[in-house]
């Protein structure tokens, strides 16, 4: 399949319920932590922000996500659905992970996400803050991977 024939239903414009599928889909595949398989739902000259580093298509993401999940052991993430219009979905999320030297983070951003027509994310912005916190605090218990269904989100955490 060539790149104009890839497609990543839900299509723009958004309802509210493909939105909400759309958030999760990404969290699905965040989760998985497979920098392939996640920047298969970006175009290819997709353009992101994420803190101080600007990736720019397939090749630049993959390598960023295997930086990151290097880096952050043990990464569980939620996302929620914030606002959408149209083409656009905006995100909030809160990932939990260690460091190498077994210090707990939770990490709390917002994403701004704009599609293509044919599904594809073609440009993320990401702002993110960290909190370093005690491994008592966490509360992603869930087995590495996809967040069970009946797992709380962010706001049944009061995140």
């Amino acid at each position: 399949m060539n790149s104009t024939d890839e497609a990543r239903p839900p299509f723009p414009p958004f309802t509210r319920e493909t939105a909400i599928l759309k958030v999760r889909m990404a969290e699905d595949a965040w989760n998985a932590r497979d920098p392939q398989r996640v920047a298969l739902a970006y175009t290819i000259d997709s353009q992101w922000r994420n803190r101080a580093e600007f990736p720019v298509g397939r090749e630049q993401i993959i390598a960023f996500l295997t930086r990151k999940w290097t880096k952050e052991l043990e990464y569980r993430l939620i996302k929620e659905l914030w606002a959408f219009d149209g083409n656009r979905i905006a995100v909030r999320f809160a990932y939990e992970w260690r460091n190498d030297s077994g210090e707990w983070f939770r990490s709390y951003g917002n994403e701004n996400w704009e599609f293509s027509r044919n599904g594809l994310m073609q440009r993320r912005y990401a702002s993110i803050n960290d909190l370093s916190i005690k491994e008592t605090d966490r509360k992603f218990h869930w087995p590495e991977g996809r967040r069970p269904d009946d797992h709380p989100g962010l706001s049944g955490l009061e995140l």
